[in-house]
């Protein structure tokens, strides 16, 4: 008989996100590569605004919720204080990429080594799911009712892409969550990039292409559908930057 898989010990408690969200998946992954890294006491998580401020209240593990839009700001200071710790900012896309640009563009620009995950849903997805800088071209927002219309508030922003070509960083990928396969991949990145800032490599960046069923209109199944089918075409997954000789 198989053995049951072992829960990660700092997963103390189910999670309280919509039926469908992704969120709960990237979580799981991220207490797994800690632990396996033996990094799961040694960790502390800057936290955006948005439902990835629900972290809290799945793992049991230091933590600090940043203001709007700052969390690779003060992660920049959690880990130039702490060096020793793992530090990782965990924020959605209408934290990271809009509300928080210059931060998280700046603390690739200087190589800061931690670690950033960004749950990309396309919305922003606690506060009513208005548009954000990664909302699909026609894509239906409270705030862009008629589609979005990139002619008026350009296309939707690449920002991997962006920290790749631009910025001397260490590891650079995007992820999804839409299949069995994508998830063992996903978990892959991931480790990678917490393996980079324990080697002092620098900045690490892991995008995760999401649903958000209840902000979509759609059911789980439904968002998984539109995930494979029109969001993951435009977000291409894959590393898009590791460090020679990994």
């Amino acid at each position: 008989m198989a053995k049951a898989r072992k829960v990660p010990a700092i997963v103390d408690r189910a999670s309280t996100f919509c039926p469908g969200c992704g969120h709960g998946v990237v979580i799981r992954l991220i207490g797994e590569c800690l632990e396996e890294l033996g990094q799961d006491q040694n960790v502390i998580f800057g936290i955006g605004v948005g439902c990835s401020s629900l972290l809290g209240g799945v793992l049991e593990t230091d933590r600090l919720h940043c203001a709007h839009g700052r969390a690779s700001a003060v992660c920049t200071g959690m880990k130039r204080v702490s060096p020793h710790n793992m530090v990782i900012s965990y924020q959605g896309d209408g934290d990271a990429y809009s509300i928080g640009l210059s931060e998280t563009t700046n603390a690739a620009y200087r190589n800061e080594n931690f670690t950033v995950i960004a749950v990309n849903n396309t919305n922003f997805g606690m506060t009513g799911g208005q548009m954000s800088s990664t909302t699909m071209p026609g894509q239906k927002t409270t705030t862009s009712q008629n589609g979005r219309d990139c002619s008026v508030t350009g296309a939707p922003i690449k920002f991997p892409e962006l920290v790749a070509s631009q910025f001397d960083v260490a590891y650079v990928a995007r992820g999804a969550v839409d299949t069995p396969a994508n998830v063992n991949k996903l978990k892959g990145y991931i480790k990678n990039a917490l393996e980079a800032q324990l080697k002092g490599e620098g900045y690490s960046f892991v995008e995760v292409i999401s649903p958000c069923p209840t902000n979509w209109g759609m059911t789980p199944l439904q968002a998984m559908d539109r995930l494979k089918d029109e969001i993951i075409p435009y977000y291409p997954l894959g590393e898009l930057k590791t460090r020679e000789g990994k």
